[in-house]
């Protein structure tokens, strides 16, 4: 999708972003609710709580400022499959950026044997 620096915030929005964010919401962070609301999808960092060392992603530079700004986007239909979502601090990924990490339930459905002679 690209690089919004956008901030979501801790506030709970609807059913697209939940009320276990960090910081506040910026103008960014609204163009990508608006996005997510437009397109029926949710913010699943958002949704579950974590310890504050699980949601920050980026740290600054002087290791001055800490923030959430990288997300994982799903549909809403598939909301209930996410486990959890966090992000791996002290991951080595060469990166001011932590990885996020999102457990999803699936279940796959068994395709049928085909007799062919």
């Amino acid at each position: 999708m690209g690089d919004f620096n956008a901030k979501v915030g801790a506030r709970r929005i609807g059913n697209t972003v939940g009320s276990h964010g960090l910081g506040e919401i910026n103008e960014r962070g609204e163009m990508l609710v608006g996005w997510c609301q437009g397109n029926d999808h949710v913010v699943a960092n958002t949704w579950f709580e974590n310890h504050p060392r699980r949601k920050w992603t980026w740290i600054s530079p002087a290791d001055k400022y800490r923030n959430q700004i990288d997300y994982v986007l799903i549909q809403s239909r598939f909301r209930n499959a996410v486990l959890s979502a966090k992000t791996m601090p002290g991951a080595d990924c060469g990166s001011d950026h932590n990885p996020v990490v999102c457990k999803v339930h699936s279940k796959l459905k068994a395709l049928k044997k085909l007799n062919i002679k």
